[in-house]
């Protein structure tokens, strides 16, 4: 079954051209229960972002119906508001639905503490929303880490340089958001922090999925809710964009790890493995547990 989106947003030109897609006034005609998938886009570069994740989306056989959520405590400057006013809403619109799916992206503020950042109180508000209306919430880089740390008080951990490539992950155990993925799991790292992993050993509340080497615990799960500190989204030109910006702005930064070929060129060899965990996130973790009727 197709991605239902507006026929008018970005990723809708895009899509069209590789994944099964369907407009809003087509699907409108369908007498079939879409999943009901909210996406709260906390990064800067929001078209990019959505571009990111609904191409993925759009691979599940699931119909989906998507909610674009931004912040109203805080505007970024980065997205035209035009678009932000035409494709996005606030939490106030949302606070009396229910979701099947949710997924809280990344931001690029892990120099901050968490109680520092200008939105925190309202990402706690909408985090413990979700929790109560929503089947299962997919967490990315340092959306995780806010979840983590709102939800089970495991704490950020500054890294010495910059975590930045695609790093190789492997089972620590065994779960359904796996199934089909090779024993090793290439995922896209771009963060300057992690996490305490001795907290994260010692709650029990919490289950460890993936590991990798170099990148550490890199996907858990709670009760109902996955957490990837990595970001498994992202294009096969995004970490080559953020290298390049940094040495524009005069930063120190080290190449991204196990990205480059020898022409200096992006491979892009996590494309598989992220097609596979979101859509075995919305069969196994939304469809298959949320109600039929959302109330």
């Amino acid at each position: 079954m197709p991605l239902v989106i507006p026929e008018e947003i970005p990723a809708f030109s895009l899509l069209k051209q590789h994944a099964f897609i369907m407009g809003s006034k087509r699907a409108k005609t369908q007498d079939i229960r879409t999943l009901e998938v909210l996406i709260f886009n906390l990064m800067p570069t929001k078209i990019q972002t959505e571009n990111q994740i609904l191409s993925l989306l759009a691979n599940s056989p699931l119909q989906v119906n998507i909610t674009l959520l931004t912040t109203a405590s805080y505007a970024g400057k980065n997205t035209p508001k035009s678009h932000l006013d035409r494709f996005y809403v606030s939490f106030d619109a949302i606070k009396d639905r229910k979701f099947d799916g949710a997924i809280v992206t990344g931001a690029p503020i892990e120099h901050l503490e968490f109680e520092e950042v200008k939105y925190w109180r309202e990402l706690i508000e909408i985090m413990e929303f979700l929790k109560t209306h929503c089947t299962s919430t997919l967490y990315l880089c340092w959306g995780a880490m806010a979840g983590l740390y709102h939800f089970h008080k495991i704490q950020k951990i500054a890294l010495n340089a910059k975590l930045s490539g695609i790093f190789e992950h492997f089972w620590v155990e065994q779960d359904l958001i796996l199934n089909g993925l090779d024993e090793l799991v290439r995922i896209p790292h771009s963060r300057h922090s992690g996490i305490d992993e001795t907290q994260v050993r010692a709650n029990p509340h919490l289950k460890i999925l993936l590991e990798g080497k170099e990148s550490g615990v890199s996907a858990l799960k709670d009760e109902k809710d996955f957490f990837i500190l990595g970001h498994p989204e992202y294009s096969k030109d995004t970490l080559d964009l953020e290298y390049k910006r940094d040495l524009e702005k005069g930063l120190e930064i080290a190449k991204p790890k196990n990205y480059y070929n020898t022409q200096s060129e992006p491979i892009f060899s996590w494309r598989s493995s992220a097609s596979v965990l979101f859509a075995n996130w919305l069969n196994f973790c939304v469809y298959q547990d949320t109600p039929f009727i959302l109330q």
